[in-house]
């Protein structure tokens, strides 16, 4: 259980994000909800986390920018006296074929999906050294481990990510922070829901378990991350995925 730790969640208005941090408040954590585009769909996830019993605060910032997550940092050290949870979670898409994405697409993507996890690791990390306890888990995915055709922007960031998670997991190991990531498959979310028939059965052929996630296999595997139960894992990539990555 979590209770009395602090969680920041980025991305946290819907889909993956809202779900983690839906389910870390479960476990007793106070949780920092990110969001960027939808104050409105932030405020739903505060709601959801309120009536269940929980203490949630939604928080805007552009994780792309590194001065707005120094001041997320900040705002969040006032008002909780600092973090012992980051989720990275915060990503986008902009898909297209190498020969048909344009520079603004690929830039815009790491920008948000890779840098963004620097510029809060970057910005939370010092508080989590003079701690010298914490968990960031990034929110990786398949397509960053197999790589995927018409995304390589996305797939790019995301194996940027598990390199970013290794690189710090071995940065900040003996000051007792855990660093690892999460790589989800096929999972069902509004993106997900938007796909052809055709294209949906063609994605869970290849899925070894025959069938899609759920949001909230997700959030569960983060959850273990960011209980005392996983303390002595780090660096390491777990693929949520029905054994896509297999």
């Amino acid at each position: 259980m979590l209770e009395g730790r602090v969680a920041l969640v980025t991305g946290a208005g819907k889909g993956i994000g809202r779900a983690i941090a839906m389910e870390l408040a479960a476990q007793g954590a106070r949780v920092v909800v990110n969001y960027n585009g939808s104050e409105e769909k932030a405020l739903e996830t505060v709601r959801l986390i309120e009536e269940a019993g929980g203490e949630a605060w939604a928080v805007k910032c552009d994780v792309s920018d590194f001065d707005s997550c120094g001041e997320l940092a900040k705002k969040v050290t006032e008002k909780y006296g600092g973090l012992d949870i980051l989720v990275n979670n915060a990503g986008i898409t902009r898909d297209g074929l190498i020969m048909r994405m344009s520079e603004e697409d690929y830039d815009k993507v790491l920008d948000t999906n890779l840098k963004g996890a620097f510029n809060t690791i970057r910005h939370f990390s010092p508080g989590f050294l003079k701690r010298r306890s914490g968990k960031i888990i990034n929110i990786s995915s398949v397509s960053g481990v197999l790589g995927n055709a018409g995304q390589a922007n996305y797939s790019a960031s995301k194996a940027g990510l598990i390199g970013l998670t290794k690189s710090v997991a071995r940065e900040l190991a003996s000051r007792g922070i855990c660093v690892n990531a999460v790589a989800p498959g096929f999972i069902e979310t509004d993106m997900t829901k938007s796909m052809s028939d055709k294209a949906r059965e063609a994605v869970i052929d290849s899925i070894p378990m025959r069938r899609t996630g759920t949001v909230e296999d997700i959030a569960r595997t983060v959850a273990f991350l960011s209980d005392a139960a996983s303390d002595y894992i780090t660096g390491q990539v777990l693929c949520v995925d029905g054994g896509m990555a297999i």
